[in-house]
């Protein structure tokens, strides 16, 4: 499936706000009659997006006369009639049986995220890109940092308090700035690569907030005003003392704002 998260307060249900998860749920119900719980791939935070994501639900039937016959769900019919229903911030692009075992959470292998930024003011990607208008940023020396990530680490320092995770070390495979090209609008006069930059990095998981952190760190590394070494450093083995796990979070920069991200790939 695909969402907007400018729509949504992220994916987990929660009182009293939109979540992608309670309107997909509350969809199903309707269509299939009896409650559906749905599990997804990983949470996203408010205002993230998701240009591909994948949950699974458990549904042993009875099945609705339109939606198929006895115990046997027709997925086309259902993602059609999902998709009649379901807001146009939320799309269902395909339903598959799974096996018994597969789990959308615990059976992924990896994950990759795509972070927008443009350097110019372009009121056509501002919904879905971060502007970040400062002069002489060294995309360069970001690339160098974003370098340092890949392996296996212990990324606390880029990772929000309460979450529900027992360790903070994740293993990064890719992690790079590119320049792009929109596609989706006819380009500005002064358009060109050099203005819109995406920041893609894959793991095998990430922690809560921690590409928003990586980015807003990896900017102030583009200003200037963090040096590699100081980069560096917030993945190196955290000192704790007695197995004490402390907060770490306050090292790195700030967090990059979230309508700007975007879940792109996950595998399993």
């Amino acid at each position: 499936m695909a969402y907007d998260g400018a729509e949504f307060c992220g994916w987990q249900i929660q009182p009293g706000a939109p979540s992608v998860q309670e309107t997909l749920e509350t969809a199903l119900e309707t269509l299939l009659r009896a409650p559906v719980p749905v599990t997804g791939a990983g949470r996203t935070d408010t205002g993230v997006s998701a240009s591909y994501y994948v949950a699974h639900f458990d549904f042993d039937g009875p099945v609705p006369r339109p939606l198929g016959r006895a115990e046997t769900l027709d997925c086309a019919q259902l993602r059609y009639k999902l998709n009649a229903i379901l807001p146009k911030s939320l799309s269902v692009s395909a339903i598959e049986p799974a096996e018994p075992e597969f789990h959308a959470r615990f059976s992924a292998r990896r994950r990759r995220y795509t972070y927008f930024l443009h350097r110019a003011k372009d009121p056509f990607v501002e919904r879905c890109s971060y502007f970040f208008g400062y002069p002489g940023v060294d995309f360069e020396a970001m690339n160098e940092a974003a370098q340092l990530l890949l392996g296996t680490h212990d990324f606390s320092c880029f990772e929000k308090s309460g979450g529900d995770n027992k360790t903070s070390v994740c293993t990064v495979y890719d992690a790079r700035w590119v320049p792009y090209e929109p596609v989706l609008h006819a380009p500005l006069p002064d358009a060109s690569p050099a203005l819109y930059w995406r920041f893609e990095i894959e793991a095998d998981r990430f922690l809560r907030n921690m590409v928003r952190a990586v980015v807003g760190t990896l900017l102030e590394v583009g200003r200037g005003r963090r040096p590699l070494r100081e980069f560096e450093a917030l993945i190196l083995p955290p000192d704790v003392s007695e197995g004490v796990k402390v907060s770490r979070r306050s090292l790195a920069g700030e967090s990059a704002p979230g309508h700007a991200l975007f879940l792109t790939d996950v595998r399993y």
